[in-house]
């Protein structure tokens, strides 16, 4: 990866110089089946896309503040990339009635609606479905994003000095981000490009959030993404390490 990198967003770019076909998050809903891999070039893609509804239809500004009300899943992976590419901070798990706007998923919807700003709704179905209503309140993520231009350019240049991500009541600017990502990475086992890490870990605090994504992304790796990780047996879990081709696990 570019070493000046100095913010997740730079990361992704430089991600998609490089290799834009590689797979970048593979995630797994053990409890569903779902299986769903984007590479590169999809996931930015997705990126952008909700980068746009932030800053162009929510007037979201640096310095703002989205409430992830989300689990680890690969949604959850963009709206983080999202944010850091508009400059807004993304606090996840944080109280949406402090928060300019909310992002929230089944099971927290009701915690939404204490925000005073925009709410959009996850419905986290494979495939990304729609709701057959959205809750009320909110608007839907699947609808909304669709119609999103696919190229994102920010107003304004990203300041990696500036706040970017809450996280177990610790904030982090995206400068710090991409550090602590890349100091973590060889504790996780993520030697460079290749790397693959298979993370259960929830996305409620910085370890979390390392190994499930930034991590990976800091060092040219990838991620496998398990969510209900319990509920698959240990002989099922060991094909999954073969097959993915995984180097690396944390769960």
């Amino acid at each position: 990866m570019n070493a000046t990198d100095r913010t997740p967003a730079d990361l992704l770019r430089s991600a998609l110089a490089a290799d834009p076909a590689r797979p970048l998050v593979t995630f797994y809903d053990d409890a569903t089946g779902e299986r769903v891999e984007l590479s590169v070039a999809t996931f930015a893609n997705w990126v952008a896309k909700t980068a746009n509804l932030l800053q162009g239809e929510w007037s979201a500004e640096p310095g703002g503040r989205v409430a992830l009300l989300l689990p680890a899943h690969w949604q959850t992976a963009v709206w983080l990339l999202a944010c850091s590419s508009v400059g807004v901070i993304a606090d996840v798990g944080g109280d949406p009635a402090a928060a300019d706007h909310v992002v929230a998923g089944p099971g927290r919807f009701d915690d939404g609606l204490a925000c005073p700003g925009e709410r959009i709704a996850l419905s986290l179905a494979p495939l990304g479905r729609r709701f057959p209503a959205p809750p009320a309140g909110y608007a839907d993520y699947a609808v909304e994003v669709p119609t999103q231009g696919d190229r994102f350019v920010p107003y304004a240049p990203v300041d990696p000095e500036e706040p970017a991500l809450i996280v177990a009541g610790a904030e982090y600017t995206s400068a710090e981000v991409v550090e602590r990502a890349r100091a973590d990475a060889p504790e996780l086992g993520l030697t460079g490009p290749g790397s693959r890490i298979l993370s259960a870990l929830p996305y409620d605090t910085w370890e979390g959030l390392s190994a499930g994504l930034y991590a990976a992304l800091s060092t040219g790796g990838s991620v496998v993404l398990c969510r209900h990780l319990e509920q698959l047996g240990e002989d099922s879990l060991a094909q999954r390490i073969e097959s993915e081709r995984v180097t690396a696990t944390a769960h």
